[in-house]
């Protein structure tokens, strides 16, 4: 059942609910963006009910759970407008009515129910078998243009320090994709990118798996161009009260990614740390807190 059937047989039913169900059914109406970006217990609050109310509201529809409600409104906001300036339309609107606090309180809540989702069970298998890939790799290239190249860029950042043979396709002038001329077998290429997809980050997957290379895609949707093309697919979800999606979720998938493959490295990743602060340590790159001196005069 999608949101507009819901919206639809609520409103037709709503003479017909309980005062308490009535007020869970306004809530609802009124506020379709809070029902599929906060939590039940948050809204609950919001509200002045209790999530039980909210439950049996669902419940009346036809459903099993409030959860299966917000899914439901949730798949309808990642129909929002595709451009920035759309969103920033619904963003301004939007902060007209609720004001800075509920704009804050959203902005971290809708992250928290983000960050909880990688912990579920699906996202654990497709991370575990992302990490079963790379570690079995004899490279990785990790690729990500705009806003996803923080994260490829830290994924190889945290390979160098445990001593795995990682190349970041970048460099000035467009010459990124140079990078990925002699990958082929036994290597992946790890690649991120997020609705809107950027063309070439496609192109890169497409080349690279005609080489013999294996695609490990972080994305947003199973249905991604660049899902289709991977042997491996973590997800992480973007959608937030904002304009802006966010990639919050993809930095701490990539670091957990990142630990997991450490811990099938074993011994020799602690031996590559250990020659990566010896090495920090001769350029004196961190400061030391105990090398410092209270100033005389």
């Amino acid at each position: 059942m999608d949101e507009a059937r819901l919206t639809a047989d609520l409103t037709e039913g709503f003479d017909g609910l309980p005062p308490q169900l009535q007020s869970a059914a306004r809530w609802v109406l009124d506020h379709p963006a809070d029902v599929a970006l906060l939590t039940t217990r948050e809204q609950a609050k919001r509200a002045g009910l209790t999530p039980a109310t909210l439950t049996r509201l669902a419940q009346r529809l036809g459903l099993a759970g409030y959860d299966a409600l917000r899914q439901a409104f949730a798949a309808s906001i990642r129909e929002r407008p595709d451009s920035f300036h759309g969103r920033a339309a619904e963003l301004i609107s939007r902060h007209v009515d609720t004001g800075d606090a509920a704009l804050i309180t959203d902005m971290f809540g809708t992250l928290d129910v983000h960050l909880k989702a990688l912990a579920g069970a699906d996202s654990a298998a497709r991370l575990a078998r992302a990490a079963d890939l790379i570690a079995g790799a004899e490279r990785v290239f990790c690729f990500g243009l705009r806003s996803a190249f923080p994260a490829a860029f830290m994924f190889d950042y945290i390979r160098a320090l445990v001593g795995s043979v990682s190349v970041l396709a970048d460099g000035a002038g467009g010459r990124g994709v140079d990078a990925l001329r002699g990958i082929g077998p036994g290597d992946i290429l790890f690649a991120v990118t997020v609705k809107p997809y950027t063309r070439l980050t496609l192109q890169a997957a497409e080349f690279a798996r005609a080489q013999g290379a294996t695609i490990v895609a972080l994305t947003d949707s199973a249905l991604s161009p660049l899902a289709k093309l991977a042997g491996a697919v973590v997800l992480v979800r973007t959608e937030t009260p904002s304009f802006f999606h966010t990639m919050t979720p993809a930095f701490a998938a990539v670091e957990c990614l990142a630990a997991l493959v450490a811990a099938r490295q074993g011994d020799k990743a602690l031996e590559a740390l250990a020659g990566s602060e010896s090495q920090l340590a001769a350029f004196d790159t961190y400061l030391n807190p105990r090398q410092q001196r209270p100033s005389r005069r």
